[in-house]
């Protein structure tokens, strides 16, 4: 026999303090809006070819044409451009974004080289096959700031590494002297094709 003395029992409700948000030490990570290299797989490099490869930075950070944050990637420059198979050969730094001609061992190399917590995404990269294209990818990455419509105050971007690049046509007026050691000291390209242009 049931007892006659229980309380019909109801549903009784349940407040949710919040759903999700902040808590502390939890950091999301910062995304790019959309992907921008897209995630097939890369070709394979084997060592002989020169790669052109730009990286892009987190939305939000601020311009990399700055003197101060030039410096700091000339630093990062240095300690990196021969290591783990990878050797950074030339180099121009834009706004949001940081265009490298690079010589890999092979695709390992060009990752382990290529990596940085401030990039938006995946690094986009082109093997330089002929030397036509060698020549067009030196030509753009050194004056690419002129593609951006950048007013330079010499025939060179400071903010690239063409005041070191010594394969200049005879009779381009240059500024005398380059700004200060190149970061990138050391022997030459290992890849005839990006020794002179």
């Amino acid at each position: 026999m049931k007892s006659t003395n229980c309380k019909k029992s109801g549903q009784g409700e349940f407040a949710f303090r919040n759903h999700g948000g902040p808590r502390e030490g939890a950091v999301r990570k910062l995304e790019a809006s959309k992907p921008m290299v897209s995630h097939r797989k890369r070709e394979v490099i084997n060592g002989r070819e020169p790669v052109h490869a730009t990286v892009r930075l987190i939305e939000g950070l601020p311009s990399l044409r700055s003197m101060r944050v030039l410096g700091v990637l000339k630093v990062a420059f240095s300690a990196g451009c021969d290591r783990f198979g990878f050797r950074l050969v030339h180099w121009s730094v834009q706004s949001n974004h940081i265009h490298l001609l690079v010589e890999a061992e092979d695709n390992e190399a060009l990752s382990k080289g290529m990596q940085g917590r401030v990039f938006s995404d995946r690094f986009h990269s082109r093997i330089l096959r002929t030397p036509r294209e060698v020549r067009n990818a030196l030509l753009y990455v050194l004056q690419n700031a002129r593609r951006h419509g950048l007013k330079l105050h010499s025939h060179l971007d400071a903010y690239a590494s063409g005041f070191w690049f010594s394969g200049w046509r005879e009779g381009l007026p240059l500024v005398v002297g380059a700004p200060g050691p190149d970061p990138l000291r050391g022997p030459g390209p290992g890849s005839l094709r990006l020794a002179g242009g």
